[in-house]
């Protein structure tokens, strides 16, 4: 082995375990060491799609923060929740219907030599590699079946540093109990505690840090302050809703938030478009008051029969098409285009029969092979509300089942719905305010966002450089040194 490993865990999932790790890719990239990222086990809806076929966002995103091409090898194993007790299975890129099947600890056996050797060869490849953990290290219940903590940590001799979230309460309680769960041998690994999303006076956390420090021999090694807009897109859940926009609020997006919402990171740019106001809707009261130049998206769903069942149950069908009626801007995404569509067909027991929204021309008829893949794409004549993106080439990717095309009857009737993009990847209705595209990560473009907007927002490598900036200035510089150095 070659790479010194350094490992974030967490105490809790959304501790900052994500960012923290994207922040160090790119501190020790700059220091001219050759980095790469690493998380053995990603549960996500939030896919990217690298060389092999798909890993979780978060490995994405670092790997371009490590100046890295993304690649399978830095999420081996990701699982994508399709049900509360089902999850799609996606082994070094590609779904193993064997894996799915299979119950949950049944399958450490199974994939434990796939992810060893993904971690060992990125280890022989570089200087350093950054070890995301998973949820916290101490769920007992998991331990003898654990293939993305400390598993990994003892495997990969990683310095480990235990972050935490201040903010909830109980931040000195959630490391020592954590550290304390550990077996002496990995405590051994763990060098540092991290105090995330800390506000308010740091003089009064003493002496706290020491008092722990005398029970565990670590040491805090840092103490972050809230930081709200640091401009990386959040791996679990939706954004914080008390974001808001910058400067004087002139249009609204609201987003639908059905229960298995995917790729959602992909609307993180929106949050910095100067007066764009980015809500999360679960309700349909939450539509009342849109006007015309607000826009409802539809997103990627990884069941997309059943949160088109959830949608209706909550009403937001109506209020989705009373929108659209009075000339308000839909735009639906890959899963949210097919439920714009006049039916979903599934003879092969993929996703669910069942009418659409009946807002575009189309029917979706799934398929038994997923695509993915990335698309250049081009827009044709768009008119109306999306007027804007006529004749712009954009790039994103496609994670998706079926095949979306023109209902046939319909278009004999002159319904109007037609193709605005080549190979069926985009369709809008006749009236020009509804749009649906399969390609995912558009607004990630900037020329589309100057193109709908006018604006220019932060690129990827300024949120990078700007988040290695922030740990850089809030750890002791020889701390993240020590880590790689031994």
């Amino acid at each position: 082995m070659t790479a010194r490993c350094v490992m974030v865990l967490g105490t809790t999932s959304g501790a900052g375990k994500s960012w923290l790790t994207t922040a160090l890719c790119r501190y020790y990239a700059r220091q001219g060491l050759k980095v790469a990222p690493f998380k053995a086990q990603n549960m996500s809806n939030n896919a990217r799609v690298v060389a092999g076929g798909e890993i979780g966002s978060a490995q994405y995103f670092q790997a371009l923060a490590a100046n890295a091409v993304p690649e399978v090898r830095m999420n081996p194993l990701l699982l994508k929740p399709e049900k509360d007790t089902q999850s799609q299975v996606v082994l070094m890129g590609q779904v193993d219907l064997t894996l799915t099947a299979m119950p949950w600890r049944g399958r450490s056996l199974h994939v434990w030599p796939v992810i060893a050797a993904a971690l060992d060869e990125l280890i022989a490849e570089n200087d350093v590699v950054v070890i995301e953990g998973a949820g916290s290290p101490a769920e007992i219940n998991l331990k003898d079946s654990d293939i993305v903590n400390m598993r990994v940590a003892l495997h990969a001799k990683a310095a480990c540093l235990l972050v935490t979230d201040i903010d909830r309460g109980g931040a000195f309680a959630h490391l020592y109990g954590t550290w304390a769960m550990l077996d002496a041998a990995e405590q051994q690994h763990i060098k540092g505690f991290v105090l995330n999303k800390f506000r308010g006076d740091a003089r009064l956390l003493a002496p706290g840090p020491f008092m722990l420090q005398n029970l565990t021999g670590v040491p805090t090694v840092a103490t972050l302050p809230m930081w709200w807009q640091h401009g990386l897109p959040e791996e679990d859940g939706v954004f914080d809703a008390r974001t808001l926009a910058t400067g004087k609020v002139a249009q609204t997006i609201a987003v639908i938030a059905y229960p298995r919402i995917s790729n959602l990171d992909e609307f993180q740019p929106l949050k910095n478009v100067p007066g764009v106001r980015l809500m999360w809707v679960r309700s349909a009261s939450e539509l009342t008051g849109l006007g015309t130049s607000d826009w409802i998206i539809l997103p990627g769903s990884k069941a997309t029969s059943a949160d088109l069942d959830w949608l209706r149950k909550q009403a937001l069908d109506s209020a989705i098409a009373h929108h659209a009626a009075s000339g308000g801007r839909v735009l639906g995404i890959c899963g949210g285009l097919q439920m714009l569509g006049e039916a979903l067909i599934d003879p092969y027991g993929i996703d669910g029969n069942g009418p659409g929204l009946g807002l575009l021309g189309v029917v979706t008829q799934f398929e038994q092979n997923k695509t993915v893949r990335h698309r250049v794409g081009m827009f044709g004549e768009t008119r109306g509300a999306w007027e804007a993106l006529s004749g712009l080439q954009v790039q994103g990717y496609e994670i998706h089942h079926g095949v979306t095309s023109l209902r046939a009857d319909m278009a004999a009737a002159g319904d109007g719905c037609r193709p605005v993009m080549a190979d069926g990847l985009a369709w809008q209705n006749a009236e020009g305010n509804v749009l649906g595209v399969y390609l995912h990560g558009l607004f990630e473009d900037p020329a589309l966002l100057e193109a709908l907007f006018g604006a220019k927002v932060p690129t990827l490598d300024q949120v990078f450089d700007g988040l290695a900036d922030f740990v850089e200035k809030h750890f002791e510089p020889s701390v993240l040194q020590a880590l790689v150095e031994g």
